[in-house]
């Protein structure tokens, strides 16, 4: 973690604070006060210098950038630890093409679960995972072919607005959304929904992205004295699972792209950490359109999870799959943290917390 700590701010007055709302704190909600918050970088590396010597006479308008080093592949973390007493802090990682930003608003303005948890009193701390978003930094552009570079020369960024509706499962074909959908409706919404895609910079490295998440953990235990409760999304969700325990209180997976292998060295090194694991599903699974390559995916993924946790709780451990639907929450898609039942599933995360001791 770097040792400068930027935008810090403390707010004290809490009687003059029934005036002052923050972004994300709905109207007519008492304001969120927030005590400390911040922007930090961790892990990462630098790479050699470009063979010959730096001419600090030329500095940038040499194009052959002589002498010159690169800070790459680290996490970018925004922070914020609410006023008065607080409980673990969260770790928040988002899935592929997505950055912190889902975390922090919906599309249509509500509260994000970063400002719902700061309220049940859960330090946030939002990271954009290497080669992404704000720690886009990195040595190598993304492969021609990979899930971001297209075309014959691999330098445009491939289209899919499309395909990622129907695979989210927020409707078959934009703008048409599945019957008793939770996505909020609107032009407005989607426009805002599709903009906070983000393409990787760089090529997706689990291992790499795995041990520099480790380092965030480490950091927020540094921060806040807490181990950490680690809410993973889609593809973060296998970023998780190659994320050391050390510091970590429990998982929260959200659709997590897959779960370990029963038996593998992911698999034993949360069970010998003891470490609580709760995975959510949302709805459009079972009744989802069976002629899409999608339904049977999140079927698989879904079915595969299940049989994780019968395992997981066969050999010790405290493994939990919530299939919302049949806990009574219908309509969710695949973004169920940005859903207009958003605070009511955040609820339930709360309550399964607070059963932990969390």
């Amino acid at each position: 973690m770097k040792k400068t700590i930027s935008n810090t701010v403390k707010i004290a007055a809490l009687a003059m604070a029934a005036s002052l709302t923050f972004a994300g704190c709905s109207k007519g909600k008492d304001a969120l006060v927030i005590q400390k918050q911040g922007v930090f970088t961790s892990g990462g590396s630098v790479t050699e210098p470009v063979a010959g010597n730096y001419a600090p006479e030329k500095s940038w308008l040499d194009p052959t950038r002589a002498g010159n080093t690169a800070h790459i592949d680290h996490a970018n973390t925004f922070y914020q630890i609410p006023a008065g007493k607080t409980k673990n802090p969260i770790v928040y990682l988002h899935g592929y093409g997505q950055s912190r930003t889902g975390w922090q608003t919906t599309p249509d303005g509500r509260e994000g679960w970063s400002d719902i948890f700061l309220r049940k009193g859960y330090p946030a701390f939002l990271v954009d995972q290497p080669r992404r978003a704000s720690a886009g930094s990195t040595s190598r552009m993304a492969s021609a072919g990979g899930i971001d570079a297209w075309g014959e020369d691999g330098k445009s960024y491939m289209p899919g607005d499309q395909a990622w509706y129907t695979h989210f499962r927020i409707g078959l074909v934009s703008p048409e959304r599945y019957e008793g959908s939770a996505f909020p409706a609107g032009e407005e919404a989607q426009d805002e929904f599709f903009r906070q895609m983000t393409p990787n910079t760089g090529d997706y490295d689990e291992k790499l992205f795995g041990s520099v998440l480790s380092k965030v953990l480490s950091d927020a235990k540094a921060m806040t004295g807490k181990k950490s409760i680690y809410i993973t999304h889609s593809q973060g969700g296998r970023v998780g699972w190659q994320t050391d325990t050390e510091n970590m209180a429990a998982i929260v997976a959200i659709e997590p792209g897959g779960t370990p292998v029963v038996g593998s060295e992911e698999y034993n090194k949360f069970l010998a950490a003891k470490i609580p694991i709760v995975i959510y599903f949302g709805d459009y699974i079972d009744n989802g359109p069976e002629n899409i390559m999608s339904t049977g995916f999140w079927k698989n993924v879904r079915d595969t999870a299940i049989e994780f946790a019968k395992a997981y709780n066969a050999d010790g451990g405290d493994a939990t799959v919530v299939d919302l639907p049949k806990a009574g929450i219908t309509g969710n898609s695949h973004f169920m943290f940005q859903e207009t039942n958003n605070k009511e599933i955040a609820d339930h995360i709360e309550k399964w917390l607070k059963e932990r001791g969390l």
